[in-house]
């Protein structure tokens, strides 16, 4: 089974103090998730959220050095 806290940590490259930040829960809810395996539907839609603002300032990054190497190669 996927322990959705502990593989976003990874990914994300989070601790669980910074997950417990970017979600607005306690230290020790993320942490008791992280050890448990169990997590709420508040906090699974918290981490939805997080990993979703997560991938569009991604593509938002892609998409200005995209603008800027347009930039460079029409002038």
């Amino acid at each position: 089974m996927d322990n959705i806290v502990k593989r976003v940590c990874k990914e994300l490259g989070l601790t669980y103090k910074e997950l417990a930040e970017k979600t607005g829960y306690k230290v020790d809810t993320i942490s008791k998730a992280a050890s448990s395996g169990k997590v709420s539907e508040p906090l699974q839609k918290a981490i939805d959220l997080l990993i979703e603002l997560e991938n569009t300032k991604k593509e938002l990054k892609d998409y200005e050095e995209l603008k800027e190497a347009l930039k460079k190669a029409l002038q």
